[in-house]
């Protein structure tokens, strides 16, 4: 007889993203005519940089004559990439990063779900809410989680709200916690934190000996000074943080798949008897073990996104969004709605009217102005009376979708 991990069955229903596909579909079967504007999910619109395609184009012949033909490649990256990065992520910010802390995978979504492999299932979670998904579901299947709640919490996981009550800036947990997911620029809320306040958190984990997953998978799209790029701006933080950042949403890899987790070499957990164990030695056993490295033709892809042309060209794609997110902004406060984000990052998270659900509001926006977004609860118990919507879409879509707005009764 085979067992199933019993952990799954308690996820509810779907994926959230699932959800919201499988509403839209049911509404587009129904009215066939209706033109859908999508600015829901956080996936990209505009094409692969050139510098980007070019390199892949000269990677692709390489892999058609038998000289420069490559099989296997490094499971960690190719040292083209890694290289680059740490010079062009890091070094350049005054962060020395090896490497061998640098490991290349398909995705921050894997890397953030799969990082839990190497912790025990004894660990206390800690999450921000509302919260990217990810970090939620893979914890309640590796069996973290406790039970759900009618409060829409897990038992066994510590929230910790960010809303406009506190200005999108989390607090010091009162209760235990052993790992902690940080996103900053946030995904969902578009808001961030200032060097300051993430000075507070790394102060925190080393005295209390917590691990940091820090999601920087939207620095690209920082404006502000006083925020950081990397977590590893602040000192300290080579000890307790593990960084993901992706090339999806600065370099519009979400078809390709590349991304990157940086674990530095003097983070350590412990085992039950308090012996030390060297995290990124644990991870790269997982990631050798599981995973056979992303591609080489794309690996080249990601490596251009550093030559100078890359550079200028991600510059203006981020710039693109940027505008879309400023018109959006602008279309919210037309209707009189409050929105936050869409600053330092490509979403725009705004305050439903008091008298609609977050998934009211998404019926009202499908229904009757054909727009698709996100309603906020869920990201989390937190997120209920938030909509999230993405700076993503093409511009004749977003300036039409706006448009539409203004039709809306409330």
């Amino acid at each position: 007889m085979a067992y199933v991990n019993e952990n799954y069955l308690k996820l509810p229903g779907s994926y959230l993203f699932s959800e919201i596909a499988k509403r839209v579909g049911a509404y587009q079967a129904a009215n066939p005519d209706k033109k859908i504007i999508r600015l829901g999910i956080g996936d990209v619109t505009l094409p692969l940089p050139p510098a980007c395609t070019e390199a892949m184009h000269l990677a692709v012949s390489e892999m058609a004559d038998k000289k420069t033909f490559r099989g296997y490649g490094p499971e960690q990256g190719y040292k083209f990439l890694t290289e680059k990065i740490a010079e062009n992520d890091y070094a350049k910010r005054g962060i020395s990063i090896d490497t061998d802390e640098i490991f290349v995978s398909d995705g921050s979504k894997s890397d953030t779900g799969n990082i839990g492999d190497i912790f025990g299932v004894d660990n206390i979670i800690a999450v921000t809410d509302p919260v990217y998904p990810v970090y939620v579901d893979t914890n309640v299947m590796g069996g973290r989680s406790g039970t759900l709640g009618e409060d829409g919490r897990w038992s066994k996981i510590v929230y910790i709200p960010c809303t406009a009550e506190n200005s999108f800036i989390p607090e010091i947990p009162k209760e235990k916690i052993d790992i902690l997911y940080l996103c900053f620029p946030n995904n969902p809320t578009g808001t961030t934190i200032t060097k300051t306040e993430l000075k507070k958190w790394v102060d925190y984990a080393r005295e209390n000996r917590v691990i940091i997953l820090y999601d920087a998978a939207y620095e690209a799209y920082i404006s502000e000074e006083d925020v950081a790029h990397s977590i590893y701006e602040i000192d300290g933080a080579k000890e307790v943080a593990i960084e993901f950042r992706s090339f999806s949403k600065n370099a519009g890899f979400t078809g390709t798949r590349c991304a990157f987790a940086v674990v530095p070499k003097g983070l350590f957990a412990y085992t039950k008897s308090g012996e030390k164990v060297e995290v990124n030695r644990l991870w790269n056993r997982r990631h050798t073990t599981k995973f056979n490295g992303v591609p080489y033709i794309i690996q080249r892809g990601a490596e251009a996104v550093y030559s100078e042309a890359g550079q200028a060209q991600i510059k203006e794609m981020i710039g693109f969004y940027m505008e879309n997110a400023r018109i959006i902004r602008e279309g919210v406060k037309a209707i009189n709605l409050t929105a936050f984000g869409g600053v330092n990052a490509p979403y725009i998270w705004l305050k439903t009217p008091e008298e609609y659900t977050s998934w009211q509001f998404f019926d009202k926006f499908l229904n009757e102005a054909n727009v698709v977004g996100t309603p906020g609860v869920g990201f989390g118990p937190s997120g209920e009376g938030y909509f999230r919507l993405t700076a993503f879409g093409d511009r004749e879509s977003t300036v039409e979708a706006m448009e539409r707005l203004l039709t809306l009764k409330f």
